[in-house]
C-alpha cells in the first residue's frame, strides 16, 4: 500500500511539472513554435491577442536566423513576448522603417491591426452550405 501511494505522489508531481510551460513558447523548431503559438493565442483574452500575433511576427521579421529566433522565443511568457515586441517596435521606429512611422505608439498601431481585423470579419461571407436535395455540378 506504502508503494502504491508513493507511486501515485510521484505520478502527481510529474504531471504537474508537465503543465508548468502550458503558457510558453516552445521554441524546438518553427513547427513546434507556430503550434505553441496558434495553442496560447486561443487561450489570451480577446484584447491580447492581435498584440501577441503581431509581437511574434515582428520578433520573426526582425531575426532572420531561425535557430537565432527560435532561441530567443523558447520559453516566453505572452507578456515577455509582447514587451520583446514592444522594444522592436521602438528600434524600428526609430531607425525609420516606412511601416512604423505612421504610428506614434505601439498602441496605436495595435488598436489600427485590431481595426482591420474587425473589418475582415464584418465583410467575410458565411460558408454556403448545401441542401442534401440540392444537385451539385462540377466541371472537371
Amino acid at each position: 500500500m506504502r508503494i502504491l501511494s508513493t507511486a501515485f505522489i510521484f505520478a502527481i508531481c510529474i504531471s504537474l511539472m508537465g503543465c508548468t510551460k502550458g503558457n510558453q513558447i516552445n521554441g524546438r523548431s518553427l513547427k513546434t513554435a507556430n503550434r505553441s503559438v496558434s495553442r496560447i493565442k486561443d487561450h489570451l483574452p480577446t484584447e491580447l491577442r492581435i498584440e501577441f500575433e503581431v509581437s511574434y511576427w515582428t520578433l520573426r521579421d526582425s531575426i532572420k536566423n531561425k535557430k537565432d529566433f527560435l532561441n530567443k522565443v523558447d520559453g516566453k511568457t505572452p507578456e515577455e513576448l509582447i514587451e520583446l515586441g514592444k522594444e522592436i517596435f521602438q528600434q524600428r521606429k526609430n531607425a525609420g522603417f516606412k511601416s512604423y512611422v505612421q504610428y506614434s505608439s505601439w498602441d496605436q498601431m495595435i488598436a489600427h491591426f485590431t481595426q482591420e481585423r474587425i473589418n475582415q470579419n464584418r465583410h467575410s461571407k458565411p460558408a454556403k452550405t448545401h441542401s442534401q436535395n440540392e444537385n451539385i455540378l462540377y466541371k472537371l
